[in-house]
């Protein structure tokens, strides 16, 4: 079985065809990804209308890409005829797209593909409909099935591509840009969201964090690698939320209290290294500490036999560093599992992984929609 999966929830297009075997085996064919990093820089952040004509721009090149890696791009027939009227209608919201699209019908056939699944929430939603748009293309054109896919989930169950079990039930960490979620996994496809953040994602806590002290975006791994060099203590700031009986987060008043704090140092303290290296070491324990207290209080609640990280934040090492040292103090025969750093953050292999374990749950591509707030569970 061959999975071709594409992701454009925010700002990575990702491209990547899987092949699956009857015992549940994956083979990675390709897990191509475009990213626009460089682009929203000077944002601070992801600029939503921006993103989604990158999206256009770069799907059909990316998968040409993925196709060429994967051995399946083959020249085009003789008679390989292009209905673009019926094209046009499923893309008539991605010109640019449409542009593309069709010099890539004539082009190339259809490549040995069994299944489409695309991510169609949640995330951006001038983003997701790119993705959604060129799977109802590319679904329509050569009469291969969809599958859509959460991408929250999909952060989750990228961390079966090297197992072939997870022991349940689980308790899931998502942590991006977008999501703070902890989530009871009681088995693939039942879920229940037990706290997430009320406001700022501890990815978008880093990103702002990082705008204040005049970093670079995104704000995780600047915050992380000059982190490294603090002198510990320095800087005490707060953690929100790390008392409360639930399982809920909150990052807007660690960001309010980093902002007030920079404020009171005068221009030459804000610009030096050793200041900035300190708050940056304090910023990224702050976020820690609560992410690691909910956590390991949920495990505990529901008697859970392993831990998953998943999303772009469950690359921080000292996130994956002392939850481990965590787990090995207070619960040694909890399980924990995190992907390696490459599918950490948003990518079509997680997407594929995802439609894998969702294969009978075709869906056809009239009725596919994006939906922005979609919910896992």
């Amino acid at each position: 079985m061959k999975i071709l999966a594409i992701e454009t929830s925010c700002d990575d297009t990702g491209i990547a065809i899987l092949e699956a075997s009857e015992t549940g085996e994956f083979k990675v064919l390709s897990n191509e990804i475009s990213s626009q990093i460089e682009i929203h820089k000077q944002y601070g952040g992801v600029f939503p209308a921006m993103a989604k004509r990158e999206h256009q721009k770069n799907s059909v090149p990316v998968l040409i890409k993925s196709l060429k890696e994967a051995g399946l791009l083959l020249p085009a027939k003789p008679v390989n005829k292009v209905e673009t009227e019926k094209l046009q209608e499923i893309l008539e919201r991605e010109p640019e797209l449409y542009k593309k699209i069709i010099p890539f019908f004539k082009k190339y056939q259809k490549p040995d593909i069994d299944f489409i699944a695309v991510t169609n929430g949640p995330g951006l939603e001038p983003c997701l409909w790119v993705g959604v748009n060129l799977a109802k293309a590319l679904s329509y054109f050569w009469n291969i099935p969809i599958i859509a896919t959460n991408h929250v989930e999909s952060h989750i169950l990228v961390n079966y591509l090297n197992r072939k079990e997870i022991k349940f039930p689980a308790i899931a960490l998502v942590v991006s840009g977008g999501h703070t979620q902890i989530i009871l996994v009681k088995k693939i496809g039942d879920y229940q969201i037990l706290g997430e953040t009320r406001d700022d994602a501890a990815g978008e806590c880093f990103d702002k964090a990082a705008k204040i002290l005049g970093l670079d975006y995104p704000g995780g791994p600047i915050i992380s690698k000059l982190a490294e060099k603090a002198e510990p203590g320095r800087i005490t700031l707060p953690r929100p939320m790390f008392n409360t009986k639930d399982y809920d987060f909150s990052f807007s008043g660690l960001k309010t209290a980093i902002l007030y704090h920079h404020q009171k140092q005068n221009k030459k303290t804000q610009k030096d290294k050793q200041y900035i290296a300190d708050m940056c070491a304090e910023i990224q324990q702050a976020i820690v500490d609560v992410l690691l207290k909910k956590t390991i209080q949920a495990t505990k609640d529901y008697n859970a036999k392993t831990i998953i990280l998943g999303g772009g934040v469950s690359a921080n090492h000292e996130l994956k560093t002392q939850l481990l040292m965590k787990l090995h103090e207070d619960m040694p025969n909890v399980e924990f599992l995190f992907p390696q750093i490459d599918h950490s953050t948003d990518n079509g292999l997680m997407t594929a992984i995802t439609g894998y374990f969702h294969k009978k749950e075709v869906t056809n591509w009239q009725d596919l929609k994006a939906d922005a707030n979609l919910r896992v569970g």
